[in-house]
């Protein structure tokens, strides 16, 4: 008797855990919900979207390397190349806003497929290798593509109205409508998790050939996967290049593709909320490391420190030498970690 009252007493403790798991996920997410509200009335809000537009990239990236275990360097190719499309399709065709962003994400998936066709009977080193040639292809062709506009960019990319009704010309409209993406595309990878297909994509992770003899069609699943994270990757290129006015080559650049990968690892890998940290942290510091450089060098009077900005590349390698060796789960991953055996 006294077994089986343990054995209730244990389920039940379990159940309350995770019930009261569940509501400090549910607190997190409204208070960050409520905090990314307030946020344009204290920031800039143009640099608020961008962080935004990375935010979700790097969220997107983190399905397929994060979940299905697949490293890509070729998601730059997606981010890019639907950024371009998006940007020529509003000011070339004068497609409204939302087509132009539609458009922009069945480029990221369309591309994403034809990749991933070829990619993903791959493994390992050379699905990675494979993935950041064809990304290579696609740079060489956004460098020649006249409409691309070449090593100039694509410039003078217009907002227009959301639905014909909502002026997107001023940045606190726009805000609230990028915000709104963001949310929708980060619930869209919540429940993708979550899913039995993003159970299938654990076990896939977790151990291939027991997936394959439990009878799943794993390169189906794979596939899938590199597709819907590529869509969303187009889906943040269209909105960034939306946001900021024009594309440039930069884009499509396998540097982008590493960067993410920082993004992801500093942030903490296979989590939901690790990309949107280390994002916002990568962002932040390629744009404010100088202002931040200043303002140490003003309050500890070091004049070395008004050198930062121009060594942003040393500092963000600094950052990820320091992550590896001393939080090998991310930001997120070590909190997560410490707070799981603190109830342990």
């Amino acid at each position: 008797m006294s077994a089986v009252l343990g054995k209730d007493q244990s389920g039940t403790g379990r159940s309350q855990g995770q019930t009261v798991g569940f509501m400090n996920k549910k607190i997190g997410y409204g208070l960050a919900l409520a905090a990314a509200l307030i946020a344009p009335f204290f920031f800039y809000p143009v640099f608020l979207m961008k962080m935004l537009c990375f935010a979700l990239f790097a969220s997107a990236f983190n399905l397929v390397f994060g979940y299905a275990g697949l490293l890509s360097f070729g998601h730059a190719a997606f981010f890019g190349s639907a950024g371009y499309l998006a940007g020529h399709a509003l000011k070339v065709w004068g497609v409204p806003t939302e087509i132009g962003l539609v458009l922009g994400t069945l480029a990221g998936a369309v591309i994403g497929w034809l990749m991933g066709v070829v990619a993903i009977r791959r493994q390992g080193i050379y699905f990675t290798m494979i993935t950041l040639a064809i990304a290579q292809l696609i740079y060489f062709l956004c460098l020649q593509f006249p409409f691309t506009g070449g090593e100039d960019g694509l410039q003078g990319v217009p907002r227009g109205k959301l639905f014909g009704v909502l002026d997107l010309g001023s940045d606190f409209t726009l805000y609230f409508v990028v915000l709104a993406i963001f949310v929708a595309g980060i619930a869209l990878i919540v429940r993708t998790v979550h899913s039995p297909f993003g159970q299938v994509l654990a076990a896939v992770k977790e151990n291939e050939p027991r997936a394959i003899s439990l009878g799943y069609d794993v390169d189906k699943y794979k596939l899938l996967a590199f597709v819907l994270s590529a869509a969303l990757a187009g889906l943040a290129g269209s909105t960034k290049t939306l946001v900021l006015g024009f594309e440039t080559l930069s884009d499509v650049h396998w540097s982008l593709s590493g960067l993410i990968v920082l993004m992801t690892l500093v942030g903490g890998l296979g989590t939901i909320a690790g990309p949107i940290v280390g994002a916002f942290v990568i962002v932040i510091l390629e744009s404010k490391l100088g202002d931040i450089g200043t303002f140490l060098a003003n309050v500890t009077t070091i004049e070395w420190f008004r050198s930062l900005g121009e060594s942003v590349n040393i500092v963000i390698g600094f950052i990820f030498i320091v992550c590896v060796l001393a939080f090998r789960r991310g930001i997120v991953g070590e909190f997560m970690a410490y707070f799981s055996r603190k109830r342990a």
